[in-house]
């Protein structure tokens, strides 16, 4: 399974689909085939010991600062033709963007993503994944790449949701979590081993001027 691509109308996606445009947001337990979570697992611990992954910032642009009393992750962008594994994950996120625009007609245009690594005891406090002055980013996806993750490590995606009602995400290697951008807050809890993720949104094209 090299080139990952799959139609855009595979049952699967189209249950993503379904599921953002009935509450917002979709979990799928098992999305990846296990080598190709492996694979990706692999190419982000091979970053991190080259010393790729930097911590990341809050904010955009020139206002981008690191605050580690928010944000605890080290991060590095993803794009193509840098690994087989991320090459193969685009080819299926672009398959999923094809599939949103097809059933929610969002007008998505790309797909942007990073690798993520949250240290022992790293979090990321409650937010929203849309800019104040940047509206392009219209949905998330977070795909998990640890091995063997058990509820007490810790970790959990926490989304806060409609009715005040809280939904955690355990972030196993393979499983894939959908939502609005600008209409779920959420947050990371602090774990007690190495986490591991590829963090993504689908844009829209902005409103500001060309």
């Amino acid at each position: 399974m090299r080139a990952m691509q799959i139609s855009s109308d595979h049952p699967l996606l189209l249950r993503i689909v379904d599921d953002l445009a009935e509450r917002g947001w979709s979990q799928q337990n098992i999305f990846l085939p296990a080598d190709l979570t492996r694979a990706l697992a692999a190419e982000c611990r091979k970053r991190d010991a080259e010393g790729e992954l930097a911590p990341a910032g809050v904010g955009r642009g020139p206002f981008s600062e690191i605050r580690e009393g928010i944000r605890g992750d080290h991060i590095q962008w993803i794009d193509p033709g840098q690994a087989e594994a991320s090459d193969r994950y685009l080819n299926l996120m672009d398959s999923l963007r094809e599939a949103l625009n097809r059933g929610l007609f969002l007008g998505l245009e790309d797909f942007e993503c990073h690798f993520a690594l949250y240290p022992p005891g790293a979090f990321y406090r409650r937010h929203v994944d849309r800019f104040r002055d940047d509206d392009r980013r219209m949905v998330s996806a977070v795909i998990y790449l640890n091995d063997g993750w058990l509820p007490e490590d810790g970790g959990q995606l926490r989304m806060y949701l409609e009715n005040d009602r809280v939904h955690d995400v355990q972030p196993t290697g393979g499983c894939l979590v959908v939502f609005l951008s600008g209409e779920v807050p959420h947050e990371v809890l602090p774990a007690s081993r190495e986490r591991l993720s590829l963090t993504g949104w689908f844009r829209r094209r902005g409103n500001e001027p060309f």
